[in-house]
């Protein structure tokens, strides 16, 4: 990385528990494409201020994170469709005091079902009624699925969203319960967080499912993680939703599009952590 210089361009991440895995991916990538950039992550203490922050001192670009991504709707000048068709915000980029919003956690979702080769016929528990959720939410319909239900304990927002995609809604998650794929999209199991140590879904229903995705990055290897694995089902990590996303950020950021292998680096000194 240059030696900080007041030529440097700089990009930040808004999140309530930073981690330094976006931090160590972007960082690594300027580093490995000679530019004069730096990554920072931020736990705001007034998000309008901190928006405004973005748009007083010229940073470039601004990822945002659990539990932002609605409430800063209100903040920026334009909703690139990718934001607009779920009114959730994870990626703010600033041109010259412009600030346009978007999602890449859409793209990474679906990249992810993909990926695994998730049949659209499967059906879904998806834990969580926030930001994230819509993204999953949309991904998951537009894939195709149908048998999809909404697990919020907020019941105004888990029927709104279940509403939104034409999905199911029910406040908890019953043990006797089956889905062929679980996926969670709230703190539950996040390091520092309340319930850090705790499973998003019972056992019974880790068992009855055949793939577990969880979206909590941090750690990579969350309770619900484990859980999957021990139970030999196919597993999809919050690790890689971080890194497919924050990839399209970089992109957005800084008109470059890093190679695979490049790519791979960034991802592998990131969890090196």
């Amino acid at each position: 990385m240059p030696i900080l210089n007041k030529d440097m361009t700089l990009c930040i991440s808004l999140s309530a528990r930073p981690s330094n895995n976006g931090t160590r991916f972007h960082n690594n990538l300027y580093e490995q494409l000679g530019l004069n950039w730096i990554y920072k992550a931020f736990a705001p203490t007034d998000l309008a201020q901190a928006i405004a922050g973005v748009r007083g001192l010229g940073i470039r670009g601004c990822a945002v994170s659990m539990p932002y991504k609605e409430d800063v709707i209100a903040l920026v000048d334009v909703m690139d469709p990718s934001a607009k068709a779920i009114d959730s915000v994870n990626t703010i980029v600033n041109d010259g005091g412009r600030l346009t919003a978007y999602n890449t956690d859409y793209t990474a979702i679906e990249q992810l079902l993909q990926r695994n080769a998730v049949p659209a016929s499967y059906s879904v528990l998806l834990r969580g009624a926030g930001g994230m959720a819509k993204a999953t939410a949309a991904a998951l319909r537009d894939a195709g699925f149908r048998d999809v239900t909404i697990v919020a304990r907020n019941e105004e927002a888990g029927r709104a969203l279940a509403g939104l995609y034409g999905f199911a809604w029910r406040a908890d998650v019953d043990p006797s319960a089956t889905a062929d794929m679980i996926i969670n999209v709230t703190p539950i199991g996040m390091a520092g967080g309340p319930e850090s140590g705790s499973l998003s879904f019972p056992q019974a229903v880790i068992d009855a499912a055949k793939v577990v995705f969880d979206v909590v990055a941090l750690p990579a290897e969350t309770p619900l993680v484990q859980a999957g694995r021990a139970a030999g089902k196919t597993v999809i990590t919050g690790a890689e939703v971080a890194t497919i996303q924050a990839l399209e950020q970089f992109v957005l950021y800084t008109g470059v599009r890093p190679s695979d292998a490049q790519v791979r680096a960034a991802e592998e000194f990131m969890r090196a952590q």
